[in-house]
């Protein structure tokens, strides 16, 4: 079959298929693209396509069209990433890098490359690796750091809060991920504009990637070697270099930059993706309005159905076997397909089927290479719309849900805008907590769940906040649309339990 990218054979030109015609998705052998114009749009419903040809597991192509298995049933994704004797992430064994055909400028070679960090080795290389990111981890005082995410929420809120308008995903979902895992890492001078930017285009993959990836790993690099001259007490980066494992500066700054890339698209993908379904799905936001869903919970429903990252590239066969009934043959490359993991209907036999209280979702990995921090992740996403909403109660979307816009990449499906206005409101003292103006005390509840504390709350009490003089209403002023957190019960005092809640998420 001919390329979409070749010439048609015919003489005329009318024989070329026209713009939107399915033939433009396929290449060589008739096999579908991962990449391209109708991946690009809708990466979901070419992984649908693969599953009814194919199955749960099917032949593809990555960019310059590379041939990888698409694997799409979440019980073979499982299967596979479980099955160590069979499968592994060193991409040295894939036959593509080593015929050349997915070489150095590969547009994803910054994702599928061999480099020494854990997610990549197996064994007992795997754990000299990956027990140092584990006791790294450990170190991560929560407290603190729900105290460092509402302090850098309150900080990127002060910045648009005035303006009564903001563009959440630019302006708030990216950066509030970055700021916070820069200052985790021990790196907060790094933030900044060109690093959130350096990043998201490394995991668009294309020209700038390569570039983008040394960016980053200078960065990464000059703090593993500022650290190890000068190691910091329960500091994350100094934890990692002060292992018995004796990472190199190398493996530390590949370690520091999985983390950190990981974290971040996950972060800022959850957050933009819960806020839409907020401000789009009145039902949705109900349930939070009502208490019958807490923010973790919408976070963990958003993870089944907008992971963050849709696929994994890659894993690579170590001998001949079957998987999903599909012969894979030694050095063949395979996608773990997270999003169609999560939508086999094996699993939700109906679309958006609601999944409270079900974690067994592929967002974060399975097998030796689940994701270790991901409670970190959580964390910055669910504090982070958690105080968003707390803050900008009135925020509503700007445009009609129609005119919304996603990008779609092997990796994952990113929202490019979501523009809201709310109230506009002052500016607020960074140490005070979210929905607290400095003369204001208003009553809220965490929507965390504490059961894994077993420490006693402080006992106080907060005041009850002084009534407001009645001002007559604005008829040009549209009334503010509260979010309202689950269980509140509007006293004035805070019982035992609400305090331990507060006392908990580091307030």
């Amino acid at each position: 079959m001919t390329s979409p990218s070749q010439p048609p054979q015919s003489p005329t030109a009318f024989d070329a298929p026209p713009p939107g015609c399915p033939a433009h998705a396929l290449g060589p052998d008739g096999l579908r693209r991962l990449y391209g114009p109708e991946a690009d749009a809708d990466i979901a419903g070419v992984y649908e396509k693969l599953r009814a040809e194919y199955g749960p597991v099917a032949p593809a192509l990555i960019h310059e069209d590379v041939p990888m298995w698409a694997v799409l049933g979440h019980t073979e994704n499982l299967q596979m990433v479980s099955t160590t004797s069979l499968f592994n992430r060193d991409s040295r064994n894939w036959s593509a890098v080593k015929d050349g055909t997915a070489g150095p400028t590969h547009p994803l070679a910054p994702v599928f490359t061999w480099q020494p960090m854990c997610a990549m080795e197996e064994g007992a290389e795997h754990l000299r690796l990956r027990s140092p990111v584990t006791a790294a981890v450990e170190t991560v005082e929560h407290r603190e750091l729900r105290r460092s995410i509402n302090r850098a929420t309150q900080e990127i809120i002060n910045r648009f809060s005035e303006r009564g308008t903001c563009e959440v995903v630019s302006e708030f979902a990216e950066h509030l991920p970055m700021m916070v895992m820069l200052e985790m890492l021990g790196a907060p001078e790094a933030y900044s504009e060109r690093i959130v930017q350096a990043t998201r285009d490394l995991l668009k993959g294309g020209e700038s990637a390569i570039a983008c990836n040394e960016y980053l790993m200078g960065i990464l690099m000059d703090l593993a070697v500022r650290r190890r001259a000068a190691p910091l007490e329960d500091d994350f980066t100094s934890t990692l270099i002060t292992s018995p494992s004796a990472l190199t500066d190398d493996e530390v700054a590949q370690t520091l930059r999985l983390i950190l890339i990981a974290t971040y698209e996950g972060s800022a993908n959850l957050i933009a993706n819960v806020l839409r379904v907020v401000l789009t799905d009145p039902r949705f936001r109900a349930r939070l309005n009502g208490g019958q869903m807490t923010v973790p919970e919408a976070v963990e429903q958003s993870l089944w159905d907008e992971p963050p990252f849709s696929a994994n590239v890659g894993y690579f066969a170590k001998a001949d076997t079957e998987l999903g009934g599909q012969r894979i043959r030694a050095g063949d490359g395979l996608i773990f397909g997270i999003q169609p993991g999560n939508a086999d209907p094996r699993v939700r036999p109906e679309p958006g089927a609601h999944m409270m209280g079900n974690r067994s979702h592929l967002a974060f990995g399975g097998g030796p290479h689940e994701c270790p921090g991901q409670d970190i992740g959580r964390a910055v996403a669910e504090i982070g719309v958690d105080a968003f909403l707390m803050r900008l109660p009135d925020a509503e979307l700007e445009v009609s849900e129609t005119e919304l816009r996603w990008t779609s990449t092997i990796m994952g499906r990113h929202l490019v805008e979501l523009p809201v206005d709310f109230t506009p409101r002052p500016p607020q003292d960074v140490k005070s907590q979210p929905g607290q103006l400095p003369s204001q005390r208003p009553e809220w509840k965490i929507t965390s769940d504490p059961s894994d504390l077993s420490t006693t709350p402080p006992q106080a009490t907060m005041p009850p906040a002084a009534p407001a003089a009645p001002v007559a209403p604005d008829p040009a002023v549209r009334p503010p649309r509260p979010y309202v957190h689950p269980n509140s019960q509007g006293s004035a005092e805070l019982g035992l339990w609400q305090r331990f809640l507060r006392w908990w998420r580091g307030e």
